[in-house]
């Protein structure tokens, strides 16, 4: 296993560890930054899954970017027609429309800059982009799922 490869599992493992943190705060109703707890049906067994994820405001509209290859929720969603959800102790319908490659690449671009340093260094950590910078990131768009999120009436 090389170097990167470590380095990512090891964030990955982190980061799980902070999400659970996160899943038990949403639950108690405290909600906080962009995070929402998104719930969606298992693609194979049908029970809900539910994932800490964050929700972000990008070209007026409210997107969901992938952050981990191989992300069980990404599959999920993609299998599912609709999902939950919750911040705090209000939670939604909506639909999460996957965005096509070329478009993905300014709200990735957008996301990278507008955000701390962190964001853009969290693709190339996971191994999803090579580079940090917007233009980096926005280059690995075809590894990169992003969504945006339609309320349900």
């Amino acid at each position: 296993m090389e170097v990167a490869e470590m380095d990512a599992q090891r964030y990955r493992r982190r980061v799980n560890r902070f999400n659970r943190v996160v899943v038990g705060l949403q639950r108690l109703g405290l909600g906080f930054g962009p995070m929402h707890l998104l719930t969606v049906a298992g693609r194979r067994s049908g029970q809900p899954r539910t994932f800490p994820i964050a929700v972000n405001e990008l070209a007026g509209g409210r997107y969901i970017v992938q952050a981990y290859p191989k992300a069980a929720w990404v599959a999920n969603v993609r299998a599912a027609e609709s999902v939950t959800l919750s911040r705090g102790r209000r939670s939604s319908a909506a639909r999460l429309v996957e965005i096509p490659v070329e478009q993905r690449r300014p709200l990735l671009r957008e996301l990278v800059a507008a955000g701390p340093a962190s964001v853009g260094s969290r693709f190339v950590t996971t191994g999803l982009a090579q580079q940090s910078s917007p233009d980096g990131v926005a280059a690995a768009a075809e590894r990169i799922a992003v969504f945006r999120v339609e309320a349900l009436r």
